[in-house]
């Protein structure tokens, strides 16, 4: 099975985080913490930086390491090392998503349709509010 290696940006004001939804392919629709693929020879936080500045043309601050998810989805294996963040400059514009918003650390994040693999972070979320 193909394994992807990707970054995902808790992005943190207070407490609340900011959340991505999918405009695109099989989890359309689906919610998710955004971020993307780690390229050749990139460090991780370089690559979330990268991805939030191409995403959402906005400049983050990587504050420390959450986690690493593994999850099997059918067609691949998704390695998604997770950062605690913030907003350092820019307005988070969406250039890719379909929708965002900003929503409260509280029991309610699990009634959100996460994807799979970004559902596995709410727990360390419910940790910290």
């Amino acid at each position: 099975m193909k394994t992807i290696e990707v970054v995902a940006a808790i992005i943190r004001q207070e407490d609340m985080i900011f959340i991505t939804q999918r405009g695109y392919g099989d989890f359309k629709d689906k919610w998710e913490f955004p971020g993307g693929k780690i390229e050749a020879g990139e460090k991780a936080e370089d690559a979330l930086k990268r991805e939030i500045r191409e995403e959402l043309a906005t400049e983050i601050e990587v504050d420390r390491f959450v986690c690493t998810v593994e999850y099997d989805y059918p067609a691949f294996h998704l390695t998604m090392h997770c950062y605690l963040c913030h907003v350092l400059s820019g307005e988070l514009r969406l250039l890719e998503h379909e929708a965002a918003r900003w929503v409260p650390i509280d029991d309610k994040l699990s009634e959100i349709d996460w994807l799979p693999a970004d559902l596995q972070i709410i727990a360390f979320l419910k940790g910290i509010a």
